[in-house]
C-alpha cells in the first residue's frame, strides 16, 4: 500500500494507527518469520509515554550464529537497500551510554523495531531521548530496525538515519528532498552497521532486514503490516488522510 501523507492528522490519530501497526507486525514475525527460540513482545523501554516498542527477545537455547534455519545470511543474501554503510565505533564513547537501557526480564533483547512517532521529534528533549535510547541499544549489542513515515524536521533534517549517524558516527549523511521518508537496520555492537532505505509519500514501505546476529536477518514485511493496521483506521481520518493524493 502507497504510504500516506500522516502530517495531515493529527499527533493523536497517528498514535492510534502506530499501536495497530506494531501489533501487525508482532503478529508477522509471531507467525512464521522468527526461528525457532526467538519471540516478539509490545513493550515500552526507556522511552516517553506512548505506543509500545516491539521487541524481538532471545530465549534460553537458542541457536548459534550462523545456524539459524529460516533466516536469511548477509554473506549469502545482502539486503537490498539504497546505501550500506560499516561505522567504526569509539570504545570510550560506548562505555558512556552503556546504562542508558535496562531490563529486568531473564531473557536477553537481540533485537528492537521502533515505529516513530511525531512526538519522537517534537521537540529537542523528545529526540534526544530517543537518540539516547537507540545509540544505548547498539552499544549493548542490540540490533535495531527504525520506521519513519514523518518526514525530515528541524530537529532531523537529514532524516532520522542522519541524527542516528551524528551521534555514532565521524560522516556526515545528506538526505536528498526526492524521498524523504527513511527505514533503516543497525547491526549493533562495537562496529555498526547501517542497511538504509527510503521512500516518498505514495510509495509502498520497503521490506527491511531485522538482524538477530550480526549474520542472520530476517526481513520484516512493513509494508503488509501498515496495510492490515489501515483497516483499522475510522473512515472519517482515512477520509482527510487520502483527501488531495
Amino acid at each position: 500500500m502507497p504510504v500516506h501523507n500522516w502530517t495531515r492528522v493529527s499527533s493523536g490519530t497517528f498514535h492510534d494507527f502506530h499501536y495497530s501497526w506494531v501489533l501487525e507486525i508482532k503478529r508477522a514475525l509471531m507467525r512464521g518469520l522468527l526461528p525457532k527460540g526467538y519471540y516478539v513482545m509490545a513493550e515500552q523501554i526507556g522511552g516517553d509515554l506512548g505506543a509500545p516498542d516491539v521487541l524481538t527477545l532471545q530465549a534460553a537455547g537458542t541457536e548459534s550464529e550462523g545456524t539459524l534455519a529460516g533466516t536469511a545470511t548477509l554473506t549469502e543474501t545482502p539486503p537490498v537497500v539504497h546505501a550500506r554503510t560499516t561505522i567504526p565505533r569509539d570504545s570510550y564513547a560506548r562505555m558512556q551510554r552503556t546504562l542508558v537501557i535496562r531490563h529486568t526480564s531473564d531473557d536477553r533483547i537481540v533485537a528492537m523495531i521502533e515505529v516513530l512517532s511525531s512526538g519522537n521529534k517534537s521537540s529537542r528533549h523528545a529526540i534526544r531521548s530517543f537518540l539516547d535510547k537507540a545509540v544505548a541499544a547498539l552499544d549493548g549489542g542490540i540490533h535495531l530496525l527504525l520506521v519513519d513515515v514523518h518526514p525530515p524536521g528541524p530537529r532531523d533534517p537529514h532524516g532520522i538515519h542522519g541524527a542516528v549517524l551524528s551521534e555514532i558516527g565521524s560522516e556526515n549523511y545528506t538526505l536528498t528532498g526526492e524521498r524523504p521518508l527513511t527505514v533503516a537496520a543497525y547491526v549493533g555492537g562495537a562496529v555498526v552497521e547501517a542497511f538504509v532505505a527510503h521512500f516518498a509519500v505514495g510509495e509502498p514501505i520497503p521490506t527491511m532486514p531485522l538482524f538477530l546476529t550480526r549474520e542472520n536477518y530476517v526481513r520484516v514485511p512493513l509494508d503488509a503490516a501498515y496495510t492490515a493496521a489501515w483497516e483499522d483506521v475510522p473512515p472519517q481520518y482515512r477520509d482527510v488522510i487520502v483527501a488531495g493524493s
